[in-house]
């Protein structure tokens, strides 16, 4: 019995083992794919991370490249500033502001005083003129002059401003174009026309000295085109006074009171081996190896006691022998040289005068060294009126035109020693009238007519000029 019931029972136990294993495993592939499941998701997550963990890296070079070129940009900015600034700094050294005045400073030329108004540094400056000359009358017999055009000179100022206190200047000269001789004229030159360091100390005393611009007249030191009218300067500021006249020296400029100014200056006199029948333009030294045997002593004093009018006068006094022999002597050969000038602008008016006269020692005994009449006395003067008449049609504007007149009257032979013959053509009268016109205050185009009248016998050529200027 029992036999029976384990053999009935047993394919029934065989049968539900079969589903038992069949679950279990299916269970463990279930396991299986669970686990695997679970290493994908891992895996996804460990990618997830590395890929989260990369973007924040790249945003983070991004964000420091961001900052790295924001940096290059403000250095970049910061050094264009300092760039800037340095140009700007160094254009300042080297030129003025463009809205520099173009005003007379310490006794020198628009142009020539440039530098003084520098903050510091380089300055650069200087003028030109051009003319032609046509002469028109009396003008015949063998010594008949020719038409001529001219380059007659172009200048460069240069100085250095070094501190508010020492300041540098000069004005280089080249006359007539080229230094070369050619078909027409002899050679032109270069010179330089002043050279001097000043050291301002005070208002009322500062020091000058080198290669100085005698401070005589309204040419010498102020000779700009843009600054005299006509397009020769007045035959008085050339015979009796020698414009352009510069020795070398030492000396004092300054205001004394409100409206009164001074130079005096002690330099190298003259050589009156230089002295002639019709001027004494030829005994200026220039410092070129100036013979200093004999010193000089110049002064000028300049009084404006309104605005707009100007009184001065100036004195030179020297001996000119340089230890020299003159007709086998030593003589002193002393020159004293004085000229009072004044000047009255009002609007467009402009009315100036000067008075010249020099008195020559020992001239008799030059005369005879010499070999030609040279006077104990030179004397001249000129009046001149201007007006600007463009005022009158457009107020306001910048430019000008201004016909003028000059009278000149001078005499190099006004007192010959006896024995000889004075030259009574020297004994001049120049009438000298025309137009100035300025499109802007900088330039200047010139015509005018000059009628000169000699007393001897002989006759002086009368002249049509034209010409131009410039200052910068």
């Amino acid at each position: 019995m029992a036999v029976l019931m384990v053999w009935m029972v047993s394919p029934n136990m065989a049968v539900a083992a079969a589903p038992l294993e069949d679950l279990e495993r299916q269970l463990k592939d279930l396991q299986t794919q669970i686990e695997r499941l679970k290493q994908d998701k891992v895996e996804q997550d460990r990618r997830v991370r590395e890929i989260e963990t990369a973007q924040k890296e790249r945003a983070a070079k991004e964000a420091e490249a961001q900052q790295e070129q924001a940096k290059r940009r403000e250095e970049q900015e910061r050094k264009t500033v300092i760039l800037g600034e340095e140009m700007e700094t160094l254009k300042s050294k080297i030129t003025l502001p463009e809205t520099i005045e173009y005003k007379s400073l310490y006794g020198l030329g628009p142009a020539a005083s440039k530098v003084y108004q520098m903050p510091r540094g380089l300055s650069i400056g200087g003028y030109g003129e051009a003319n032609a000359n046509f002469f028109v009358g009396d003008n015949e017999g063998p010594d008949k002059k020719r038409d001529v055009g001219d380059l007659a000179r172009f200048i460069t100022y240069i100085g250095y401003k070094f501190s508010d206190r020492i300041i540098l200047n000069s004005e280089i000269e080249y006359e007539h174009a080229t230094t070369s001789t050619t078909k027409s004229a002899s050679s032109g030159s270069v010179s330089v026309e002043f050279l001097t360091l000043d050291f301002l100390l005070t208002e009322q005393a500062n020091i000058r000295a080198g290669l100085m611009l005698m401070p005589m007249g309204f040419i010498n030191e102020m000779h700009e085109p843009t600054t005299y009218f006509g397009n020769l300067r007045p035959e008085v500021e050339r015979r009796i006074i020698p414009t352009t006249w510069r020795e070398l020296g030492v000396g004092l400029h300054g205001t004394i009171l409100p409206g009164l100014t001074y130079r005096t200056y002690v330099t190298n006199s003259l050589n009156a081996k230089g002295f002639s029948k019709s001027d004494i333009r030829s005994s200026r030294q220039n410092g070129n190896r100036a013979l200093f045997e004999d010193f000089a002593w110049t002064t000028r004093l300049d009084y404006t006691p309104m605005p707009g009018l100007l009184l001065g006068g100036s004195v030179f006094w020297g001996d000119t022998g340089q230890d020299q022999l003159f007709d086998g002597k030593e003589i002193a050969a002393n020159l004293r040289l004085y000229e009072f000038h004044g000047q009255y602008q009002y609007r467009g008016l402009q009315l100036r005068a000067l008075f010249a006269q020099g008195h020559i020692s020992d001239a008799d005994v030059l005369s005879a060294e010499l070999k030609t009449p040279i006077s104990r006395r030179i004397v001249g003067g000129y009046a001149e009126a201007s007006y600007d008449i463009l005022p009158l049609f457009f107020p306001g504007t910048d430019m000008s035109l201004s016909p003028f007149f000059r009278f000149e009257r001078l005499n190099t032979q006004a007192d010959v020693p006896s024995g000889f013959t004075p030259d009574r053509l020297q004994n001049t009268t120049v009438i000298n009238t025309g137009l100035s016109f300025k499109p802007i205050p900088n330039v200047v185009l010139k015509l005018d007519y000059r009628n000169l009248d000699g007393k001897g016998s002989g006759q002086i050529a009368d002249e049509l000029n034209v010409g131009l200027g410039f200052i910068f």
